[in-house]
């Protein structure tokens, strides 16, 4: 599995609902977290390795209604205190 964040501009008062409806309807969420900036929300999804990025950021994620805009990392390499 690889990890993308992805953060999410949503419609003027939304941020929540779209929050909730990620979390109760996309499996490869692992964690919403609702943040400050330009973005209101920030996803941490978990793909398989053949996934396609970009057709899941477009046809799952930017389809839930609510969503204005979205900004995807992708990662490399995860590190923790424990040295894994």
């Amino acid at each position: 599995m690889r990890a993308i964040f992805v953060q999410i501009k949503c419609e003027m008062g939304h941020a929540y609902r779209v929050a909730r409806a990620m979390a109760d309807t996309i499996p490869e969420l692992s964690e919403m977290h609702s943040i400050s900036g330009q973005y209101d929300l920030m996803g941490k999804f978990y793909l398989e390795p053949d996934r396609d990025i970009g057709l899941f950021v477009v046809e799952t994620l930017q389809t839930v209604p609510g969503v204005k805009d979205t900004y995807t990392l992708q990662t490399f390499n995860a590190f923790s205190a424990t040295g894994d």
